[in-house]
């Protein structure tokens, strides 16, 4: 009678492991296909209308005669040199694409990550820079400076026609 009671007792558990697999399984085919049909499923893509390609940096004013100031939402820094005209210089090195934080100190872009430096107009002066910071199209409208940041501008040398002028 004892090793009745015994056989008993282990079935429930049988059937319950059992069901406990064919679960944990159906699960596992669940997530599988959730998987295979999201790489399947092309991807997602930004409609222009949504993408925000002009940075409104602000009034003429707000910036003095040769200060830089940073933009992070746009990637850039807004140069406003010492004649009154404006730069818009990218964030990333020329040499890697590192960061280029502004040292206000040195007057001066310098790499954290190469130790290359660039002037005020993102020229380089140290290397390993092979050439000067990109630049992104300015223009002023009724006195407030606006970037376009939709394609960076790829130069070999500063030239006094990038800058723009009020």
């Amino acid at each position: 009678m004892k090793n009745q009671h015994v056989t008993e007792s282990k079935m429930p558990r049988r059937s319950f492991m059992r069901g406990l697999w064919i679960v944990l399984g159906g699960a596992a085919l669940v997530e599988a296909g959730v998987v295979t049909a999201s790489f399947l499923r092309p991807r997602r893509t930004r409609s222009q209308g949504k993408e925000r390609t002009i940075v409104t940096a602000g009034p003429v004013e707000r910036f003095a005669p040769g200060t830089v100031t940073a933009f992070p939402e746009g990637k850039f820094y807004l140069v406003r040199l010492a004649g009154g005209g404006f730069l818009a210089v990218s964030r990333r090195c020329t040499h890697l694409g590192c960061t280029v934080p502004w040292d206000p100190t040195e007057r001066r872009f310098v790499c954290p990550c190469h130790a290359s430096a660039y002037d005020i107009t993102g020229v380089p002066t140290q290397p390993p820079a092979p050439r000067p910071l990109d630049t992104y199209p300015v223009r002023i409208e009724n006195r407030i400076v606006k970037v376009d940041v939709s394609a960076p501008i790829r130069r070999q040398a500063f030239d006094s026609r990038q800058v723009t002028r009020t």
